[in-house]
């Protein structure tokens, strides 16, 4: 049902370039914010944002009926990106993303988001099989 497109000469460690989808039920997630169950903001590091903005992914898509298995997609949106942050950013997502079929992703240094303190936002794409 889903499958991952990384023809040779195109390839990019860890990010599928594209993703083939047969059949299912597309979920298109918003943009995700690292705030906690109170809709709180939580602040820290840009390990720490990451790290909360991807449980509130799980949330959601276990309130879809899937899971990160089924994320053929993650648009990351970073404020002030340096080269220097993507180590972490790879850490992270790797606990939550399947190494055999990682979705296509892009990341995008952005000047802000909705609130200063915020450094990530995700928005994701998502099949569950019909």
């Amino acid at each position: 049902m889903i499958e991952s497109i990384n023809p040779p000469g195109a390839s990019f460690p860890g990010v599928s370039q594209a993703v083939l989808v047969r059949g299912g039920n597309l979920v298109a997630l918003s943009g995700h914010v690292p705030v906690d169950a109170n809709g709180d903001l939580v602040e820290g590091d840009f390990e720490t944002q990451l790290t909360a903005v991807f449980n509130n992914i799980g949330r959601t898509l276990a309130a879809a009926g899937t899971d990160f298995l089924s994320v053929i997609r993650f648009t990351m949106y970073v404020t002030d990106y340096s080269p220097a942050m993507l180590p972490v950013l790879k850490m992270v997502r790797a606990r939550y993303i399947s190494k055999e079929r990682p979705p296509a992703s892009a990341l995008v240094g952005v000047a802000a988001l909705y609130d200063p303190r915020v450094r990530v936002e995700i928005d994701a794409l998502a099949v569950i099989p019909g």
